[in-house]
């Protein structure tokens, strides 16, 4: 289904699609970031939290980092107040997962995960595959959501396409 391959490409290709909308971010005042735009998650520094917060999540449930310090889904748009503390974390994190595909092997994508979801409020088991991609869809669903509401602000991020990132393969 898919292959440490697979999972270095998507992590070099968040990057860069992460520097892109925190840079083009950049343009905006902290007010303006705040701003709720009647997206999901209201704003797009609470979506840019949220998306941090569930790639930390995500990440402590392979063993591979530590849980967000909010652990509660409800706190996963405020995990950073700062823009500059949730700029440098994002920046941080990026390079863990990187590392962390860089070292993955194949076996890593067998078997099931298992663990409890605060946000289904239960157990749940689902295949690792399944969960590496989503890991990866997730991103790319809510950095969506922040490039709508940048291009409500007349703010252009850029390319998004996987195909024209700075290293595809």
């Amino acid at each position: 289904m898919i292959s440490p391959s697979y999972l270095r490409t998507m992590a070099r290709y968040n990057s860069w699609q992460n520097a892109s909308v925190y840079r083009a971010c950049e343009q905006l005042t902290d007010a303006q970031r705040k701003d709720n735009r009647d997206a999901f998650f209201g704003s797009i520094h609470a979506t840019l939290n949220h998306i941090l917060w569930a790639d930390q999540m995500w990440l402590s449930r392979f063993e591979a980092a530590s849980p967000p310090a909010k652990p509660a889904l409800s706190d996963s748009t405020t995990l950073f107040e700062d823009w500059d503390a949730l700029k440098a974390e994002r920046q941080r994190f990026d390079r863990v997962i990187e590392d962390w595909t860089d070292r993955f092997e194949a076996s890593g994508c067998e078997g099931d995960l298992t663990w409890y979801s605060g946000s289904a409020g239960r157990e749940m088991t689902r295949p690792k595959a399944l969960i590496l991609m989503h890991i990866f869809n997730h991103q790319t669903h809510h950095r969506g959501q922040v490039n709508a509401m940048l291009t409500g602000f007349g703010i252009n991020p850029g390319v998004t396409d996987l195909p024209f990132s700075p290293d595809p393969a």
